[in-house]
């Protein structure tokens, strides 16, 4: 089952500090049943969803927001930024500790938590930060935040969906528009370029990545656009998002300059078999990797097993790109408000590439596509 996402008329009401103090809530029994004493969160995606907080720069001084599994969160930061941090939207669910260049951080920090425990950290937290508080707290461990709570932001309640289907829609719009522009003797980047002006221009605030692999560029996934120009009889492969009231955008179409091949013609269409099929394979219950396999099936039974080199989805959300994974041998259950993209490939080395990306997320009937451009091969000039 799937659904047409269709973006609101006017920007989505912010999060409220209560929606931060139930996420932060939910994060400290997550860390709890996880077998974690607290929870220690550096700047960067969990630190902004759980309290709505970006620092305005990424120094060497340490930001660190620490969440017990019992007790009150405790957010230190440097004394010159404390007045960004007691002004972001989830600070009233949180206790500031700043602290001054005279200060020790670490001494800081230790203080405020017990000397032993198992501690669950950031991710992207920097290395200097955390041997200095293992220094500091001798009697303690650490597991990484994606390790220990894979999930802490897996499931999106209603208003975190209607943000992701606004920014899957106004990616739709940059395709729809970007199919009408001249392709034919000019280079990659500049593709590049109007697309990542077409996402600006449809409301996004900050562009991750625009791919635009032409011919034999295409049969490498991560293709970074270049000097490459554009020739009639090119398959091109277009994969762009960014992010839009702070929640993620990804979608890939390919596109042919000109008439395809009966072959290019033909690979076109098993993707899009394969990435109907993935999708179709979005239920609750069904391990994620079920959909992995589903896409990957009919690639394989089409021959061309050994040209899909990558995984067929991840999951999206205040980044492009978080888990859940659907790959094989992840056996997590789907469930509603999962957000993730199905993406099945075929990479034809020094010929062609050929990808089709939605973003769907699980409901309790299905899936729902929050891309909903046509999956057709676009003939373009």
């Amino acid at each position: 089952m799937s659904s047409t996402a269709s973006e609101p008329a006017s920007a989505p009401a912010p999060f409220t500090a209560a929606d931060y103090r139930a996420r932060l809530e939910r994060a400290a029994a997550s860390a709890a049943a996880a077998g974690l004493a607290r929870l220690l969160v550096a700047p960067g995606p969990d630190l902004t969803y759980l309290t709505g907080y970006r620092p305005t720069a990424d120094t060497e001084r340490m930001t660190l927001l620490v969440v017990p599994a019992d007790g009150d969160p405790l957010l230190v930061v440097p004394a010159l930024e404390a007045r960004g941090a007691e002004s972001a939207p989830g600070a009233p669910a949180l206790t500031a500790a700043p602290w001054t260049d005279a200060d020790d951080p670490y001494a800081l920090t230790a203080s405020r938590l017990d000397a032993k425990g198992a501690f669950g950290i950031s991710d992207n937290a920097w290395s200097l930060h955390l041997l200095a508080l293992q220094r500091a707290l001798p009697g303690t461990s650490y597991r990484g935040l994606s390790d220990a709570l894979p999930m802490l932001r897996a499931v999106k309640d209603e208003r975190e969906l209607a943000r992701v289907a606004a920014a899957g829609a106004a990616a739709d719009a940059a395709y729809e528009e970007i199919l009408k522009v001249r392709f034919a003797g000019r280079r990659e980047s500049e593709i590049a370029a109007d697309l990542a002006a077409l996402l600006l221009a449809h409301g996004h605030s900050q562009v991750d990545f625009t791919v635009v692999g032409s011919g034999p560029n295409g049969a490498d996934p991560h293709h970074e656009a270049g000097e490459r120009v554009i020739e009639r009889g090119d398959m091109v492969v277009l994969d762009f998002g960014g992010l839009k009231h702070g929640y993620g955008s990804d979608t890939t179409r390919t596109v042919h300059v000109g008439e395809p091949t009966a072959e290019e013609r033909r690979v076109h269409d098993t993707v899009r078999a394969a990435q109907e099929a993935g999708f179709q394979a979005v239920r609750p219950g069904a391990a994620c990797q079920d959909v992995d396999r589903a896409a990957r099936a009919v690639i394989e039974d089409a021959g061309y097993g050994s040209y899909f080199i990558h995984r067929t989805g991840h999951g999206i959300g205040v980044t492009t790109h978080e888990p859940p994974y659907m790959i094989e041998g992840e056996e997590r259950p789907v469930v509603p408000g999962m957000c993730f993209s199905v993406e099945p490939g075929i990479y034809l080395p020094g010929r062609f590439g050929v990808r089709i990306e939605d973003i769907v997320t699980a409901t309790p009937s299905g899936g729902r596509r929050f891309n909903t451009t046509s999956r057709e091969l676009a003939i373009v000039e």
